[in-house]
């Protein structure tokens, strides 16, 4: 019996992105697969080149020592594509997260030139999950001054329309690296790609990326980002309750509804917080940006005794149950209320909040082209305020 390698062992400190039991079956994301590539092989098939590349080298690979190394540089490898893309011209998100669901698929479907063991393959595929969402490629350069940190979402709602772009997730690729002065100061963006999969939220997945950012002061500025209503909205008071009774991409449903709204999880127990917090960003900057939709400090709220109402202050949601923050009651509210509310735990004067876009149906490169010229405007304007 083999006995595994320090390297694997250490490989489980990866951050906690959620598998099902990697060698029994296919998750449902990844049984969207065969109807994904009927409706847009174009789309689908786009790297398949690199997930040919993982299939060649994993079922040869014998080194138990080097094989999670390499899939995660392929990982890295698919991230860095679906980046140079985008910022070539190429403005589509989708491929990205097919050909991450490709990867998955083979390595819970082929074996590598050893016997695996579950546990074993469960590692690669949080390899993989880690390394192509570019959380393993945060790198700001040598002469940056100013430093962001944006998140994007992957496509969800996908059994409604298979073909579903994400605006939010095309704006964290093509915001990945990108450099502009201010103020005579060099700053920086650098971008992650976040899950629709309430899983990873309960496992501790956003206070996993930002925790050493808080802790460490290491960026000046963060953004979540996701697709939202009809305009942009700035999220003042994402609140702490699941409401939507919407599934993930896991077709997962929480049992939250808007009259009983429930706590997330966190590592094991319930998420500990306020009801309701407020976003630090510099909204009156952002709002002086110009472009086809306006820019709303949106207010908006619902408690469990008043329903929905325009709130003016915390103050007013101190004995509050919370059912929709600004943000609503899914997942794009949820992060900004973990991020706000770790900004407070570690005491961090960084500026947080949440940028809901406006949606789109299915995939329209023209309106995707004009939310992500707009939200670059609105994080450069933010940055001014540094």
């Amino acid at each position: 019996m083999r006995t595994p390698s320090m390297a694997l062992i250490a490989t489980t400190l990866l951050i906690g992105l959620s598998s099902t039991s990697a060698y029994a079956k296919v998750d449902v994301e990844e049984a969207r697969l065969p109807a994904a590539t009927a409706a847009m092989p174009e789309v689908v098939n786009r790297y398949q080149a690199f997930v040919t590349n993982l299939s060649e080298k994993y079922v040869q690979h014998s080194d138990e020592l080097k094989i999670t190394q390499m899939v995660a540089h392929q990982g890295l490898r698919l991230w860095q594509q679906a980046v140079r893309d985008v910022q070539s011209g190429h403005l589509d998100d989708r491929s990205l997260y097919w050909n991450r669901l490709a990867m998955r698929d083979l390595l819970k479907t082929q074996d590598p030139d050893f016997k695996i063991a579950t546990w074993q393959r469960d590692i690669l595929i949080k390899a993989v999950e880690k390394s192509s969402r570019g959380l393993s490629d945060i790198q700001f350069k040598d002469d940056v001054e100013i430093k962001i940190l944006l998140t994007g979402f992957d496509p969800f709602f996908l059994d409604r329309h298979i073909d579903q772009s994400n605006p939010s997730g095309l704006v964290a690729l093509a915001l990945d690296g990108y450099r502009f002065k201010v103020n005579g100061k060099q700053a920086q963006i650098e971008t992650v790609m976040i899950p629709v999969r309430f899983a990873d939220f309960d496992e501790g997945l956003i206070e996993s990326i930002l925790t050493p950012l808080y802790r460490d002061n290491s960026v000046d500025m963060i953004f979540t980002v996701s697709m939202g209503r009809d305009e942009f909205d700035i999220e003042r008071f994402p609140g702490r309750n699941r409401s939507a009774a919407a599934p993930d991409n896991l077709n997962v449903l929480t049992g939250a509804n808007k009259q009983a709204p429930m706590a997330p999880l966190f590592n094991g127990g319930t998420l500990n917080g306020p009801e309701f917090v407020e976003f630090s960003l510099p909204i009156a900057a952002m709002q002086t940006v110009t472009g086809p939709w306006t820019v709303n400090d949106n207010h908006t709220v619902s408690t469990l005794a008043k329903g929905q109402f325009q709130a003016k202050s915390l103050a007013e949601l101190q004995s509050a149950t919370s059912v929709e923050g600004s943000g609503g009651g899914y997942l794009s509210n949820e992060i900004s209320y973990r991020a706000i509310l770790l900004q407070k735990q570690f005491n961090s004067a960084i500026p947080v909040g949440h940028i809901h876009t406006p949606r789109i149906a299915a995939y329209d490169v023209k309106i995707e082209h004009d939310i992500v010229e707009q939200v670059t405007s609105m994080v450069e304007a933010a940055a001014t305020t540094l």
